[in-house]
């Protein structure tokens, strides 16, 4: 069993992790520790937990961005079964262990849990599509497929789940990109037969207090050029999901267009506004088809190809409406 972390200027977060993972109640662990490059102390200090515990393995390396760091974990990885974990989250202590247990039970491919939203002063788990409470759920690939586009019980994440080493051992993440887990993950589950969801949280996602419009840069559109490559493969192999695919990169690009707009490097931040208006006007009539179930979505895109603000405007009327209860609240993530 082969536990990868790529680790880059997680200093501050580092010593939970790797805690959380020697601490397992699974012990017969390879945990490969990648410093990509990191300017911080962190190689250090992953040396010293590799004198400390020989289950560790570590490799320093020249930094190549985290898709990098995890290829380079891959090439080493000698356990049956790879999960992954970035530096900054955890893991409860069980989370191998039952993740192990569910592969045995069900022969599956790959076995993925709930996750905890984790803040410095508290936890939420999002409770829309199903209930910790919940018995395990078993997909084939037809539905799994299904879920991965719509992105509501099954995450393009590649943290959080329990894979067949032999199923993803020659699937290299894409380098040079942001959200390089959109450019994987279909390609994965292309691959497989049995999915298992395990609805008990036992990953930890840390949430940093970072602005993301204060951060926001032109690389974040990679999201959009991943949602695009899928599109692609999907048309190939699952023409029957290409309506939902549309609705996702719809979805995607309104928002990226708002983040754009309040982005603080206007000048550039212009060049991509103009992209997403062409993109989504070259492509409309497959997107008025695409969400003619959406209420809310088609109001967005008819406004949206009158004029951007507009869609803005409907967008702040919803949420005054909100603030003043004449609409009703979105359903928001459970505090824990």
């Amino acid at each position: 069993m082969s536990v990868i972390v790529p680790i880059y200027k997680v200093e501050k977060y580092i010593h939970r992790c790797i805690d959380s993972i020697l601490n397992q109640t699974y012990t017969s662990l390879e945990i490969i520790l990648v410093d990509d490059g990191s300017p911080d102390n962190c190689g250090k200090i992953i040396d010293k937990y590799k004198v400390k515990d020989n289950r560790i393995k570590v490799i320093h390396k020249k930094n190549g961005g985290l898709s990098d760091a995890r290829n380079a974990g891959m090439k080493i990885a000698s356990g049956e079964f790879i999960v992954f974990v970035d530096s900054d989250d955890w893991l409860e202590k069980n989370m191998i262990e039952l993740m192990i247990q569910s592969n045995r039970y069900y022969r599956a491919d790959i076995v993925q849990s709930a996750f905890f939203y984790a803040y410095e002063n508290k936890r939420l788990i999002d409770n829309r599509y199903s209930s910790r409470k919940d018995e395990s759920v078993l997909l084939n690939k037809k539905s799994l497929m299904f879920e991965l586009v719509i992105n509501e019980k099954v995450k393009n994440f590649a943290w959080g789940k329990l894979y067949k080493t032999e199923l993803i051992k020659d699937i290299p993440f894409k380098e040079g990109v942001l959200f390089e887990d959109v450019f994987w993950a279909h390609q994965v589950m292309h691959r497989v037969n049995k999915f298992v969801i395990i609805h008990k949280p036992l990953y930890n996602y840390y949430q940093r207090n970072d602005s993301i419009v204060a951060n926001y840069s032109s690389r974040n559109l990679d999201i959009l050029k991943g949602l695009k490559e899928r599109h692609l493969f999907l048309q190939q192999h699952y023409p029957e999901l290409l309506n939902e695919s549309y609705k996702m990169i719809l979805k995607t690009s309104l928002i990226h267009y708002n983040l754009l707009l309040m982005s603080r490097k206007k000048e550039s931040s212009y060049v991509h506004m103009k992209d997403i208006k062409t993109n989504i006007k070259k492509d409309l009539k497959h997107f008025k088809v695409a969400v003619r179930e959406d209420k809310h979505l088609q109001m967005q895109l008819f406004l949206f190809s009158i004029h951007p603000y507009m869609h803005l405007f409907y967008l702040g009327i919803r949420k005054v409406l909100r603030k003043l209860n004449l609409l009703s609240q979105p359903v928001g993530l459970e505090h824990v």
